[in-house]
């Protein structure tokens, strides 16, 4: 008799588009149904509980909150969220954080989950972290090549991304053109004569140890939300918070570009180099991009069920739920 596998669920989408309000949502919607016993009686073998891993290369930083959107403290406390704050920003992605180090800390946060009886519920729109995770990838251990790096380094982000075009177009595809950490460390992997996996058509062959409800979620109004999200963040304190990560020297020029989005758009803009308005119109397009690049990944996994809306979702759940998978 094989073994049962693991389920979980796993909630996909661009940016702003309402991921981790559903996954709270449904966790709570979870709880509601443990208060009526003869509900939870009628479909065996359903979790009364969950807690949610976050799944965003991002929000994983300590000190990028209002600029990464991170549920507020008060949400944390009611539902208990993974991969939130692991990490020191200070470190490149190559030395420090790596989709390798989400990969194990989210696979430990599962078996911790599942060992006290609930659901794990991954969400996030970063989707090289969650195909590591859900099809156990493993990628290449290339170390560090510093001779080839400052070559690199002198050549713009543009020429960068137009070489790895040539070299592994459907990587180019999934990467942020100005990204010249992320460009370099592609094309150092390359260079190594390895290959950076790409999961793109070979979903319904390739094998987990998990069973998986795929939930997305695409409003069709993405781009008003994104607009309409940046100007709250403003009004929170988002140039605020990138400066206190600046002026403290918590974070380099050089390291807070690195991090895109608002992140490269807001220190032009106390430098003097840009005004306010053509500040908030850069991080909108790059938000906009961004949401495009996010969504080339995922509309290549043909079992993500894109929702309508909320009530899908619980009956979606409820059916995952109270099944057995092997």
């Amino acid at each position: 008799m094989k073994e049962k596998r693991t389920r979980i669920i796993v909630i996909v989408g661009p940016t702003a588009s309402g991921k981790s309000d559903l996954a709270l949502r449904l966790v709570l919607w979870l709880r509601k149904q443990a208060k009526h016993p003869e509900r939870v009686k009628r479909i065996e073998g359903l979790p009364t509980d969950t807690e949610i891993i976050s799944a965003d290369s991002r929000q994983v930083y300590r000190g990028l909150d209002i600029g990464t959107g991170k549920v507020t403290k008060k949400e944390q406390k009611l539902v208990p969220h993974w991969l939130i704050d692991v990490a020191n920003p200070k470190n490149p992605a190559v030395a420090g954080f790596t989709v390798d180090n989400f990969k194990k800390m989210a696979e430990q946060a599962i078996k911790d989950i599942v060992s006290r009886g609930k659901i794990p519920i991954v969400v996030g729109g970063t989707g090289l972290y969650i195909d590591a995770l859900v099809y156990g990838i493993n990628f290449p251990e290339v170390p560090p090549n510093p001779k080839l790096r400052l070559n690199f380094n002198r050549l713009s982000a543009e020429k960068l991304f137009d070489k790895l075009r040539k070299i592994d177009p459907k990587r180019a595809e999934t990467i942020e053109p100005k990204n010249k950490r992320r460009l370099i460390r592609a094309l150092e992997i390359l260079e190594s004569g390895q290959k950076i996996p790409v999961l793109d058509t070979r979903y319904n062959i390739l094998d987990t140890r998990y069973s998986v409800l795929w939930l997305g979620l695409n409003p069709k109004d993405l781009y008003e939300r994104i607009s309409k999200r940046l100007d709250q963040r403003l009004k929170k304190g988002l140039i605020a918070e990138i400066k206190h990560l600046l002026y403290s020297h918590i974070l380099t020029n050089k390291r807070i570009d690195e991090l895109g989005l608002a992140y490269r758009e807001v220190p032009r803009y106390l430098r003097g180099e840009i005004k306010k308005e053509e500040m908030r119109n850069n991080i909108l397009k790059s938000e906009i991009n961004y949401a495009k690049r996010q969504m080339t990944w995922f509309k290549r996994n043909k079992k993500i069920k894109w929702l309508r809306n909320e009530k899908e979702a619980m009956r979606l759940c409820r059916s995952f739920l109270g099944r057995h998978h092997l």
